[in-house]
């Protein structure tokens, strides 16, 4: 879903409202535990949209450890919200999202081993791969990002692809705070104060995501320039205690608050 809003950050004007993307694939985990169909994660998918959350993230991984190519067709006939698919730079994922036109496409790095996404893109390393991907993806109508550090390289690497998003790993960030890791955790604060600032001076949609929970979506939807975050294995785990309705409405209203917070700003602050 693409802001329609005052670009966010710019001086004088109110900020946009923030986006909640939901992921679905730790769902998807628990239904394939055991095989069958239950829990279905489009089931899933249309509770959160009723609780609010305006679009849908499912990675669709090599191994199909979690979502599976199915899920992802009836997420597309069935949904009534944009559909967000996190996939690899390969071929294979490149005919997929061809094939099905999801709303957006965020390419992300991975590997087997990994039990979820460890660290961003080397978009540096990797331009002669992405370029043709981004291109193919672009020029089918699919709104692109890419899941990078906040690393003043890797962000200027992103824009020279001409991406129209990133989408900030914000994981280092959120595990130094729940690790009690003070000093790392306002360094890497910093580098995402930082990382979202540039993006957005070079003309990139900032979306943010990995680790997050209430209190650090609350934290990090007061920074500007950040139109959307996706979150999924907190929310899955806390839908165990309270149901998947209940956690996506938390969610949402952490965030709102975290952007009331920007908006009491006076103009001049938030343009800093």
């Amino acid at each position: 879903m693409t802001a329609t809003a005052t670009k966010p950050g710019s001086g004088g004007a109110s900020p946009a409202l923030i986006r909640l993307g939901i992921n679905i694939d730790h769902v998807a985990t628990l239904r394939n535990a055991r095989g069958g169909v239950h829990p279905d994660p489009v089931r899933a998918a249309e509770l959160a949209v009723a609780a609010g959350a305006d679009n849908i993230t499912a990675h669709l991984r090599e191994d199909r450890r979690h979502i599976r190519d199915d899920d992802i067709v009836r997420l597309m006939a069935e949904l009534d919200c944009p559909l967000n698919l996190e996939m690899a730079a390969t071929d294979e994922m490149t005919a997929m999202a061809l094939k099905t036109k999801p709303h957006a496409a965020c390419l992300v790095p991975e590997k087997r081993t990994e039990r979820t996404t460890e660290g961003g893109l080397d978009v540096v390393a990797q331009h002669n791969t992405l370029a043709p991907v981004i291109g193919k993806l672009v020029d089918a109508g699919i709104q692109v990002s890419l899941f990078i550090a906040a690393e003043r390289r890797q962000i200027e690497a992103a824009a020279r692809l001409r991406a129209p998003a990133i989408e900030i790993h914000v994981g280092a960030w959120c595990d130094a705070l729940a690790e009690g890791r003070d000093d790392d955790a306002a360094a890497e604060w910093r580098c995402i104060q930082d990382g979202a600032r540039l993006a957005h001076d070079l003309g990139l949609e900032v979306h943010a995501g990995h680790g997050l929970n209430y209190d650090t979506a609350e934290t990090i939807s007061a920074l500007p320039e950040i139109v959307e975050l996706n979150i999924g294995h907190f929310l899955v785990g806390e839908a165990v205690f309270v149901g998947l309705g209940e956690t996506v409405r938390r969610m949402r209203a952490a965030m709102d608050a975290g952007r009331e917070t920007l908006r009491r700003r006076p103009a001049a602050a938030r343009a800093m």
